[in-house]
């Protein structure tokens, strides 16, 4: 009698595994994906760093990107002032430099301009 209630009972042990799989499946969904997706974004925002993007860096401090190395970038955070900072203390971009994305053609058709 004793082993029947035993038997009856190793089904139920399942149910234990099946909840700590789906808390671990919660978590991995809750925080692990969204921290890579923020982390993902982060390099590739310091990625595109160039001259004449203004920035702020992790200490809140403002600046204008005067250069831009492999693994630092060269802040003006005043007239005449200039900071060098690793890429990875970059918070956010404020606002992106105007690109221009290929002079050839402005040029091409300032040549046609000036022969006609």
């Amino acid at each position: 009698m004793l082993y029947a209630a035993a038997g009856g009972g190793g089904g139920g042990s399942l149910m234990p595994l099946l909840m700590i799989a789906l808390l671990f499946g919660v978590m991995y969904f809750m925080m692990i994906r969204p921290q890579q997706r923020r982390r993902r974004e982060a390099a590739q925002m310091q990625s595109a760093l160039a001259p004449g993007d203004e920035v702020v860096t992790i200490g809140g401090l403002y600046g204008t990107v005067t250069g831009v190395d492999d693994e630092t970038v060269l802040l003006e955070v005043a007239p005449g002032v200039q900071t060098r900072y690793a890429r990875p203390a970059i918070a956010r971009v404020v606002s992106q430099a105007e690109r221009v994305e290929s002079t050839e053609p402005a040029a091409a058709e300032e040549a046609e301009t000036v022969k006609e």
